[in-house]
């Protein structure tokens, strides 16, 4: 075990519970993978009674690899690697009686859920409303509290109203058999706080945890791994507060510090070694993040030498900045005989990209744009996905609603609203009421037909679910709904057609890659409701642009970190609202991303609303070391000599294409 001496603590002490404070490059995947090789191998516990969890189904893969290279035999496929959603969707699968849920449930995701606060909703609500309303729900869902509980800690009119809504959410998700992405924590949480007995039999069944980004839990996740864990506190726990920047969508620092004050036998080994960046980036980063308050102070070090100066570009405004940085990516390739998926651009929001997009094409750098719509929410994929749903689970009226018509069958919105009230009446689905007799009668004969066959339809492909493979079911289920004829009649464009055609054979690709010995179509069709566009294959040889939140636990050799001004990086909203912390732990994790070479720009002036603005250069600027920075334009040698450089690239280029 060739570890340093923090790493090598942390991997082998088991005596109690253990909070491991990783900085950014310090090794923690490794810590974690030799942990579990140690317990294993030499405190002799069964694999299949560890459990390591991540937030990342990608994360999840690379620990399972990497511990599969330590691990004998095929000892690496009985441990439980996953994200905390897929452990809460394990659960439930296990117990869904206890929760009160059918086996073949569904898991709902964004639309689905949105569809039914509309429908719930008064008529003609607007969207920000809808979503403000929404994030009250699914914030009192991740504190762990019921409909009755949120009601009983409402503050005000708004969360009163609030926690009306969440009882007839529920409500309606039970109806179709439903759980929605915090249910999958909230659910199990319940379960394991109510009843002694299934608590006890989960603490036999995980005898030790490992949590990896413990700073992004929130509060019901962490009290899932409390009750998991019990008073023995069998786990580690392996975070970095300084890389906290999810507060928005609830994860709570906080249990960092709950941790000490739950478990007082609890011991701390701070990882500070950095094995990613040269000493002038950690400089900086250190420098930055030391004027934060700190209930752990860390301050992360390296030996892979001084490293180039952090350039910094003052630019006219932001489409001068894309053309700078372009400019720069594709002279440093040239130079340095770079790839391009060496290269990264990051930033504060999308819609910093746009400039960015154009003067990348214009400099001929491939780039992906990680952020796009994502695979699975692509309209294709998720009406296959809806006739999986609905074959494993026929109360699940979001699925029946949306492939009902797809492909179109004439079933036009009255028959279907009649048909809507008729099933309420009668406490059925949506499908078992389209097989109903006395509720067909009253329908009109064509679409009660039409309803008929979409049915039979659906009978035919689960008895055929049952003699084929997942992907296999994929490929029939286009072949037997004539998918592609719907999507020759519907996209005129070719190219266009083509690729959604690439999406379904990408779909059956996933289930082919995911299939298990023993799992079912509606098993895969669940695991593929908790992935996101961050763990689909790596896009390949492009420099890559995303949100300094999108960038998280990512390395590149050259990092371009733009808009570093007033109002952008800090926010304007974060400075208004005095939440400057989260603002520099996201600069922090932007300069830590860098192996090497370190680039950060700023625009001198914006267009805002047709209105030209003036920006200051963003105060975390001034809080690195002054020596560590080049200024772009404040050393005449240095400027002189990269504007040459920058002119004999581009000649050299310019030579190539005329002799093309």
């Amino acid at each position: 075990m060739s570890l340093n001496p923090a790493q090598r603590a942390a991997a082998l002490y088991t005596d109690g519970p253990l909070l491991v404070l990783a900085g950014a490059g310090s090794g923690k995947t490794r810590v974690i993978t030799e942990k579990i090789a140690h317990l294993i191998e030499k405190c002799h516990l069964a694999p299949a009674k560890i459990a390591a969890i991540t937030f990342t189904n990608k994360a999840a893969r690379e620990m399972r690899e990497r511990a599969g290279k330590l691990l004998k035999g095929n000892a690496a496929d009985e441990l439980l690697v996953c994200t905390f959603h897929a452990l809460g969707l394990k659960f439930l699968q296990i117990e869904h009686a206890a929760v009160g849920l059918k086996r073949g449930f569904s898991i709902f995701d964004a639309d689905d859920t949105q569809a039914i606060y509309k429908d719930l909703l008064p008529k003609g609500i607007k969207n920000d409303q809808l979503y403000a309303i929404a994030n009250l729900v699914s914030r009192a869902k991740n504190e762990g509290l019921t409909p009755e509980q949120a009601a009983a800690a409402a503050l005000g009119a708004r969360e009163s109203e609030a926690a009306e809504l969440y009882a007839k959410y529920q409500k309606r998700l039970a109806a179709f058999n439903a759980v929605d992405f915090d249910d999958l924590i909230r659910l199990p949480l319940a379960l394991l706080d109510s009843d002694e007995k299934i608590c006890a039999a989960w603490r036999e069944r995980l005898r030790y945890l490992l949590v990896d980004e413990y700073q992004d839990t929130n509060t019901a996740q962490y009290r899932l791994l409390k009750l998991l864990a019990g008073p023995r506190g069998a786990f580690t726990a392996v975070g970095d507060d300084d890389q906290s920047i999810y507060a928005w969508r609830g994860a709570n620092p906080g249990n960092l510090d709950e941790l000490a004050r739950d478990y007082p036998q609890l011991k701390v080994i701070k990882l500070e070694q950095n094995y990613r960046c040269t000493r002038r980036i950690l400089r900086a980063a250190n420098a930055v993040i030391a004027n934060n308050p700190h209930a752990h102070l860390k301050k992360l070090w390296s030996d892979l030498g001084e490293g180039a100066p952090i350039r910094v570009l003052e630019c006219r405004d932001d489409e001068h900045e894309a053309e700078r940085v372009a400019g720069e990516i594709a002279h440093l390739a040239e130079k340095h005989k770079a790839r391009w998926h060496e290269f990264a651009i990051l930033y504060r929001g999308n819609f910093q990209s746009r400039p960015l997009e154009k003067a990348l094409r214009l400099a001929r750098v491939p780039y992906h744009l990680t952020g796009g719509t994502a695979f699975l929410e692509r309209a294709e994929v998720k009406d296959l996905l809806a006739y999986l749903r609905l074959m494993v689970n026929p109360e699940d009226d979001a699925a029946f609603l949306r492939i009902v018509n797809m492909p179109r069958r004439d079933i036009g919105a009255t028959t279907l609203e009649k048909l809507g009230e008729l099933a309420q009446s009668r406490g059925l689905s949506l499908l078992r009421a389209a097989a109903s007799d006395a509720i067909l009668k009253q329908l009109a004969p064509r679409p009660a037909a039409a309803l008929v066959g979409f049915g039979e339809l659906i009978h035919e492909l689960t008895q055929t679910a049952r003699r084929l493979s997942a992907a296999d079911l994929v490929d029939a289920l286009i072949r037997r709904t004539r998918y592609a004829e719907y999507l020759a009649e519907q996209v005129k464009d070719q190219a266009a057609r083509a690729r959604r055609l690439e999406n379904l054979n990408e779909l059956a690709g996933w289930f082919r890659a995911m299939q298990r010995e023993g799992s079912s179509a509606g098993d895969l069709a669940a695991q593929l409701a908790l992935l996101t566009h961050a763990d689909r294959a790596d896009p390949g040889n492009a420099a890559r642009l995303m949100t300094l939140h999108s960038a998280k636990g990512l390395e590149f050799r050259f990092v371009y970190l733009i808009g570093v001004e007033e109002g952008t990086l800090p926010h304007e909203g974060s400075i208004e609202e005095g939440r400057l912390d989260e603002e520099r732990r996201l600069m922090y994790v932007g300069i830590t991303r860098a192996k090497e070479h370190l680039t950060l720009s700023f625009a001198a002036r914006k267009r805002r609303f047709g209105e030209i603005l003036t920006n200051d250069p963003s105060r975390f600027l001034s809080e690195m070391p002054r020596d560590d920075l080049h200024w772009s334009g404040r050393d005449v040698e240095q400027d002189q000599q990269h504007a040459r450089e920058l002119a004999s690239s581009h000649l050299a280029k310019l030579a190539a294409l005329l002799a093309k």
